[in-house]
């Protein structure tokens, strides 16, 4: 068995005296590890760093093996590596792919997003919003998602503030009413899909995602805890923002 493509190196653990075993997250074959012959060579180990993107070739005798990679590096995305905002932010990306996406299952949009998403923080680019609307769509790709469409009371389409942490739905002003202490506050940039630099509306997005994170995908995934690296990258958030 083998397949070639490309992806994004999520994960690096050393494998034996002298090899590595990556994780990789690519648009064909999702997230995919495998073993790199030498990756813990003074040559190759500066290559594979999370974060980097990869020429790869996979070979194995038998599908379910896990496998030997061939990589050739495309992209460094060296500039994260003097950030320590960005290292955050390449921590939790990297940290939630290997947590919660299921081992090679497709996942092509959400790859086109992780690609763009990385190339920003890489760059330098204002992308705190981007990571929101990142979360947001992991939910929704692995079956987690919200409905936002209406609201869950009035059944309207304008106003729509709040998300009830009970069914995931969007809930307006009005259909609040008293209960509105104890609703999520839904963003308006989060649920129309624009970009946001106000630091208020951002934390209470990632607060959204990650009421949802715990308590729909983590009871999925055998309750396993949030990785403490996207909580780590909310208090840089806080710190910067």
């Amino acid at each position: 068995m083998e397949w070639s493509g490309q992806g994004v190196i999520v994960g690096v653990r050393r494998f034996g005296e002298t090899s590595a075993i990556i994780d990789v997250f690519t648009q064909e074959k999702g997230r995919h590890a495998g073993v790199v012959r030498g990756g813990s060579s003074r040559k190759m180990a500066p290559l594979l760093q999370p974060g980097a993107q990869v020429a790869l070739e996979w070979r194995a005798r038998l599908e379910e093996h896990l496998g030997n990679f061939h990589v050739e590096p495309l992209q460094s995305r060296s500039m994260i590596m003097s950030d320590r905002m960005g290292l955050s932010g390449l921590g939790a990306v990297c940290s939630l792919i290997q947590f919660a996406f299921p081992e090679r299952m497709e996942l092509p949009e959400l790859y086109a997003r992780t690609i763009d998403l990385l190339d920003r923080i890489d760059g330098r680019v204002p992308w705190a919003a981007a990571y929101a609307h990142w979360e947001m769509l992991l939910l929704d790709d692995l079956g987690y998602g919200m409905d936002l469409s209406s609201c869950a009371v009035t059944g309207v389409t304008q106003e729509l503030i709040y998300v009830s942490p009970k069914t995931g739905r969007a809930v307006s002003k009005e259909g609040a009413g008293e209960w509105a202490d104890r609703l999520l506050v839904l963003p308006d940039f989060l649920r129309n899909g624009f970009d946001s630099d106000d630091k208020q509306e951002i934390l209470n997005a990632l607060q959204l995602t990650g009421y949802f994170l715990q308590s729909s995908l983590a009871p999925a995934l055998g309750n396993r805890p949030i990785p403490d690296a996207r909580a780590r990258l909310i208090r840089a958030l806080e710190k910067r923002l």
